[in-house]
């Protein structure tokens, strides 16, 4: 299982020296948006665990994953453990916590929506799309809003969002 480290301690070990790889492994438009400063853009999706690790070959300083909250990095972190990686660590909050803690960031000044909030708009449009279409069309379609409701239990319980991973893959957020 990989380790958890706080923003504030990673960026004292990275600013005294360490050799290491900070990788934000969230969308490119999110990562223009904002990024701790000194990170390297490696979307989830996009992630070949024992590619990334054969161009790492040498190096042994450890890799810190860092995402918006802390749920795509740890799947990034599982990715690397399964190809062989013993030094994955995760930024404990994400950019949300290094930012908040004050430490540099970066941006491209690019208008993206976070992955998060295209979610909720998405969410939002289909369930009232299922609840429209249900009153004036055929009531079976209350079942769009249905699914859309399961899957926001599903994705609060087991903190995998399907709908974040489609919505990542978007050209918008190439």
């Amino acid at each position: 299982m990989p380790s958890t480290l706080s923003p504030v301690e990673i960026y004292r070990r990275i600013s005294g020296g360490e050799a290491a790889d900070l990788i934000d492994v969230r969308s490119p438009g999110e990562f223009a948006r904002q990024h701790a400063a000194g990170a390297r853009s490696l979307p989830l999706d996009q992630l070949d665990s024992a590619a990334f690790l054969r161009e790492r070959e040498g190096a042994n300083g450890p890799i810190y994953l860092i995402c918006q909250s802390g749920t795509r990095a740890a799947m990034a972190a599982d990715k690397l453990v399964a190809a062989g990686c013993t030094n994955a660590v995760i930024v404990d909050g994400g950019t949300v916590a290094w930012a908040e803690a004050g430490l540099p960031c970066e941006s491209t000044g690019r208008g993206v929506i976070s992955l998060e909030r295209q979610v909720r708009i998405a969410t939002g449009v289909l369930v009232l799309t299922g609840i429209t279409l249900a009153w004036s069309v055929n009531p079976q379609f209350i079942w769009l809003s249905a699914f859309i409701g399961a899957g926001l239990i599903f994705a609060g319980i087991t903190d995998f969002c399907g709908m974040g991973l489609l919505l990542a893959k978007m050209p918008w957020n190439r």
